[in-house]
């Protein structure tokens, strides 16, 4: 069994992982800077803090402080590095602090593993969907395309799907690893850097880089309070305090939701098995599911009523569509989702309807978008 080191491993995805890890026998060690943003003010009453307070070695600081990362990396045998800023409207008004801790952050830990002495054997990167930009579609005309960012013109237009060149028909198809990168927001951005940078380094001295490209991950113990990432906390949170739900554009812009346990599932796959080494990796439920979708089903689950708004508003920086070929990661680890979005919204669901109704700050997030010209 190992030792691993999870950055970030207090947040939603880390403590799960811990969690599975600590179950399959291995040691885990955790460094999070215990962030407000999702563990609340008061840290010692966050609830995915006290899942793994006292079955992990828990280290409270930030990345980015190279003492503590030396402390944390003392005789760890894989590192699993998910410490980050989350949120791809935040980041494009809050970019200073993304750049900081998403790309300097991960430079300080790779700069510690070539500098030092460590027993470190396998690094895996918790990389994003966002790195992708707009999804892979098919053109009558041209074949497979990658279209590029939407304008300001056509979303003040109404005008939100995606074309190519002259062509307005493309049929979605699901994104693939080889897939163009061409990220939309800075998030994604700081995604894409801290994953090249951990395939281009570890191999340079010796370990084994394994990247995972994560989509919409949600799941119980995901933070209701957090406006800034995942819609369906954040609808759940607005329908629980009888608050209406506005959508974005026209309502089927569509994300690939994958549930918690499937995350966990493939994770640990790439930290046990060799086959997963030098590897990237999709991981979601293969399968597209629109906004609106979303709202109808959560509204439906929690049984309370509220207004559904198709209000044609729209963010820049988001995408249109995106979901995830699971053909790689089947292939080399074996993996697939035993999770649709039905039975994951249920779990979800029903986990939801025994927490306390958190204040809805979500309002305060599209404000700070609206007064900084993002949100339209």
């Amino acid at each position: 069994m190992s030792k691993i080191l999870i950055t970030g491993g207090a947040g939603f995805i880390g403590s799960n992982l811990s969690l599975a890890l600590i179950n399959r026998g291995h040691e885990v060690v955790v460094l999070d800077n215990l962030s407000p943003q999702i563990h609340g003010e008061i840290p010692e009453h966050s609830v995915l803090l006290n899942s793994i307070i006292d079955k992990v070695k828990f280290i409270r600081g930030s990345i980015t402080d190279v003492a503590l990362l030396k402390q944390a990396l003392l005789g760890v045998d894989v590192v699993v590095h998910f410490a980050a800023e989350t949120g791809t409207g935040q980041s494009m008004y809050e970019i200073q602090r993304y750049v900081d801790v998403n790309i300097g952050g991960t430079a300080k830990l790779l700069d510690v593993l070539v500098n030092q002495s460590h027993q470190v054997k396998k690094v895996v990167i918790a990389s994003s969907r966002s790195i992708y930009g707009e999804g892979k579609y098919n053109s009558q005309k041209y074949g497979i395309v990658f279209p590029g960012h939407r304008n300001d013109n056509d979303l003040q237009q109404g005008k939100f799907e995606v074309s190519y060149m002259d062509d307005n028909d493309l049929e979605l198809l699901a994104t693939s690893e080889d897939s163009k990168i061409h990220p939309s927001s800075v998030y994604g951005i700081t995604k894409q850097n801290q994953e090249q940078m951990i395939m281009t380094v570890c191999p340079t001295i010796g370990i084994a880089p394994v990247a995972f490209r994560y989509q919409n991950v949600y799941g119980p113990g995901q933070s209701l309070s957090n406006p800034y990432t995942g819609i369906l906390s954040i609808f759940s949170t607005q329908i629980r305090n009888n608050k209406s739900i506005n959508i974005f554009e026209d309502g089927h812009e569509s994300r690939d939701f994958v549930f918690i346990d499937d995350v966990v599932n493939a994770t640990v796959l790439g930290i046990e098995h060799d086959e997963a080494n030098g590897q990237i990796f999709n991981v979601g439920s293969g399968v597209a599911t629109s906004v609106l979708k979303v709202a109808q089903t959560l509204i439906a689950k929690l049984g309370i009523d509220v207004d559904l708004n198709i209000t044609g508003n729209y963010r820049l920086g988001d995408i249109r569509h995106n979901f995830a070929d699971l053909t790689h990661i089947k292939n080399k680890l074996g993996f697939e989702p035993k999770h649709n979005f039905d039975s994951g919204i249920s779990a979800f669901t029903n986990w939801v309807t025994q927490q306390e109704i958190k204040t809805s700050n979500y309002e305060r997030s599209i404000n700070e978008m609206k007064a900084r010209g993002l949100y339209k």
